[in-house]
């Protein structure tokens, strides 16, 4: 007896917030913010738009709901003596994540109402300063320098060349149109640049280097 297509045909996952979470992080991944839709997400899951509707709001919503999923990937900081380190390992992991999802630097500097990951975030960073001897309010004005050097860095790689033989082949253009004389300075800079003495990580820790050492004075 053969069996029914019925009973062949696998039966579809129940739609759920998470579901359509995933499937739209995959499609801004992969394509960018521009290009999410409701119609786009719903035919990642093969449903019909209008079922999204049930789970969540509106675009606006599901692009909150994957910022926060994003949040969720960093490495969280813990109360220790050695709170530099825990601070240069989740700013290495922020950098790192917001890389591998273009779009989301921005996002985590939008003025929206932050998610459950997010907040575990950055309580766990507040919590971080504060254990070592930071004022409430002095560790958050530390948080937030640090994030704007990981927003704007991560957002200045994404627009910019990042790797060593990439800045070298370009600093050997801008070598050209830059007089020597008139400009010193930056054609020595551009110079070694164009010999590769530069790195990408090496650039992100050393304004984090100076970020830290500057806090470790305040506290």
């Amino acid at each position: 007896m053969t069996q029914s297509s019925d009973t062949k045909t696998k039966p579809r996952p129940p739609l759920t917030r998470e579901r359509i979470l995933r499937a739209a992080l995959a499609l801004a991944d992969a394509q960018g913010l521009a290009a999410l839709s409701m119609r786009k997400v719903a035919a990642e899951l093969s449903v019909e738009a209008m079922s999204l509707y049930n789970h969540v709001a509106n675009k606006e919503a599901i692009i909150a709901g994957i910022t926060d999923l994003v949040a969720g990937e960093i490495t969280l900081p813990t109360p220790d003596f050695d709170w530099q380190g825990e601070m240069r390992a989740r700013s290495r992991s922020a950098h790192r994540v917001l890389l591998r999802h273009p779009w989301a630097a921005v996002q985590f500097q939008a003025p929206r109402a932050p998610g459950p990951n997010m907040m575990t975030y950055l309580d766990a960073t507040l919590g971080c300063l504060i254990a070592v001897g930071f004022t409430p309010a002095q560790a958050d004005h530390a948080r937030n320098t640090i994030d704007n050097h990981i927003y704007g860095f991560t957002i200045q790689h994404l627009t910019r060349p990042g790797r060593a033989r990439d800045i070298a082949r370009q600093a050997r253009k801008q070598l050209k149109s830059i007089p020597r004389d008139t400009y010193p300075s930056l054609y020595r800079r551009t110079e070694d640049l164009a010999q590769a003495k530069s790195t990408e990580v090496d650039d992100f820790d050393f304004g984090l280097t100076l970020i830290l050492d500057g806090l470790d004075a305040l506290r």
